[in-house]
């Protein structure tokens, strides 16, 4: 047996033997770009301490990964499909690898930030290339099991993510949630050379370069404004970014519709399979992972759950995906893709519903049941989405195929964490600046309590400090009436701090049940309109998606 895979899936004349194998190694490679971005948000007190981020600094460290990772997909994959969709997958991982063993050296804001953007060029890389690869390899009665799998990986690293990170920093420090990326990335590349075939287009044209770069600037800036705007607000910056996204939008959209051979086709949205799909997967990611940012924060900051305990009680979600995942692999083909994608959403718009009810007594409890409510959701409606994509593009273009779903997921991620975070941030700040009115809290320390949960408890705990040292020399003072002056000051300042404590705790729950009610009301709208798109189930109507998937396809080779 050869070491190396060097027959071309396109040149075997039945399916690959060991395509099962060579699945494991894709999904290998999800999971460690996903896992890059959920990790990070365990790790985050800890580098912030150590190197003194700024709250902008840190937000960088966190979205610096993502705009290359989403302006790059789409060119990146067309590059694959040209010349080697492994090739892309290897190099993705080199590169990634590469960026995190930089993080692991990092020793400051600029450097963390930087090697997160080289991790975000090698995720641009692999993310459509385990997309790509999964559908040149499978053939397509299995394609709808292979995504399934595809599908609730993603799920897994959403919930493994902090596991793994908390686990690690109970003995080691925050960049070791770097240099963990750099043995599974060696061991990805390694089996991807071994178990995965080599896949490129037949017949590929030159690539559309222009509309490759206009893709870059317009999704790059669009990220750019989603992140810039809402958290550190509408200056010149975000105002600039929102414009040269539009407008390379436009550009974008018109030189593709004139474009003989475009870097992706425009129309196919005109089709409502596909619309009604990446619509699904924009806003289904939107709901999580804006729900993700503010609910490991709640386990950790107002539960007081550590790391590791955190990531542990993320598990139920990923849990749920497999179960979810497993019921649309049976139901899909039974009552169709509407029904199924449609009652998954209709499942995370009831998961966040469930979290309006949180409240300052709430305890973990209240939030196993909607954790497992949205990973069944996620698992139901994300797979036959993600089929129904990949299925729309021909042969030649399941790079781009890849890079669109992926695409629309991060936009969706990315405006999850912007809209909801910027909701939960102004609900926080008004909930708590309501609490603390008349506790006599200076303005200063009450600016300081507003910028985030975590800061609040710093400045009750600096008010608790305080109070201790006031205690501390009442018990050395001779004078007894200076002592019981004292005392009564320690006494007061104690009173204080367990005062703040729970106004931080209670606004930063009563702005979780602002916020997910927010982001329940978005997806139940996005419920709605994917219900609208989707085609229904039935023999005329799938006649009509038979039809529209080959109408796409021909489109893409013509």
């Amino acid at each position: 047996m050869r070491l190396v895979m060097s027959e071309p899936v396109e040149r075997m004349d039945r399916p690959y033997a060991r395509r099962w194998w060579a699945l494991l190694v894709l999904c290998l490679s999800l999971l460690i770009i996903v896992m890059a971005n959920t990790a990070l948000t365990v790790a985050a007190p800890d580098m912030t301490r150590d190197l003194g981020l700024s709250s902008a600094d840190l937000q960088w460290v966190i979205d610096g990964y993502t705009v290359p990772y989403a302006a790059l997909m789409l060119l990146l994959g067309a590059i694959g499909d040209k010349y080697s969709r492994r090739g892309a997958l290897v190099l993705g991982l080199v590169v990634f690898g590469g960026g995190a063993v930089s993080g692991y050296l990092a020793d400051s804001a600029a450097t963390v930030i930087a090697a997160r953007a080289v991790m975000g060029v090698g995720a641009a890389l692999i993310m459509p290339a385990t997309l790509s690869l999964l559908a040149a390899t499978f053939p397509r009665a299995e394609r709808a099991k292979a995504i399934t799998l595809w599908t609730a990986t993603a799920g897994l690293a959403i919930a493994a993510g902090p596991l793994v990170a908390g686990a690690l920093l109970q003995n080691h420090g925050w960049s070791s949630t770097f240099l963990i990326n750099v043995p599974i990335a060696a061991v990805a590349l390694v089996a991807a050379l071994v178990l995965v075939p080599p896949s490129r287009a037949a017949h590929h044209d030159r690539i559309d370069y222009v509309g490759g770069a206009l893709s870059v600037v317009w999704v790059g800036s669009l990220v750019y404004m989603i992140i810039e705007g809402p958290h550190f607000g509408w200056g010149a910056k975000a105002v600039t970014a929102a414009v040269v996204a539009g407008a390379g939008l436009v550009l974008f959209v018109l030189w593709e519709l004139r474009h003989p051979r475009p870097v992706l086709d425009v129309r196919r949205f005109a089709h409502r399979r596909f619309a009604g799909s990446n619509v699904a997967v924009a806003l289904f990611f939107l709901s999580v992972f804006g729900a993700f940012y503010y609910l490991t924060q709640h386990l950790q900051f107002v539960l007081g759950y550590d790391a590791l305990q955190t990531g542990v009680r993320m598990l139920p979600l990923a849990g749920a995906v497999f179960v979810g995942s497993a019921l649309t692999g049976y139901l899909t083909p039974r009552i169709g893709m509407r029904i199924t994608v449609t009652a998954g959403m209709v499942g995370g718009t009831a998961a966040l519903a469930l979290l309006t009810r949180i409240d300052s007594t709430s305890t973990y409890g209240d939030f196993a049941p909607p954790l497992v409510i949205l990973g069944l959701a996620i698992g139901l409606a994300l797979s036959p989405c993600t089929d129904a994509i990949m299925g729309a593009f021909p042969e030649s273009e399941l790079g781009v195929g890849g890079a669109v779903n992926d695409t629309s997921l991060e936009l969706g991620g990315s405006l999850g964490i912007a809209v909801l975070g910027s909701v939960l941030a102004d609900s926080y700040s008004s909930h708590l600046k309501d609490a603390t009115a008349g506790h006599g809290l200076p303005p200063g320390a009450l600016s300081t309590a507003q910028d985030s949960v975590g800061a609040g408890y710093a400045v009750a705990q600096g008010i608790g400090d305080k109070a201790r040292q006031l205690a501390e020399q009442a018990a050395h003072v001779q004078n007894a009436r200076q002592a019981g002056q004292l005392k009564a000051q320690a006494d007061q300042l104690a009173h204080g701090a367990r005062q703040m404590a729970d106004a931080v705790g209670a606004s930063f729950a009563d702005a979780v049940a602002h916020t997910s009610l927010v982001g329940a009301v978005i997806l139940a709208v996005g419920t709605v309109l994917v219900g609208v798109l989707l085609p229904r189930k039935g023999a005329s109507a799938a006649a009509r998606e038979e039809n529209e998937e080959r109408e796409l396809v021909a489109t893409g080779n013509r």
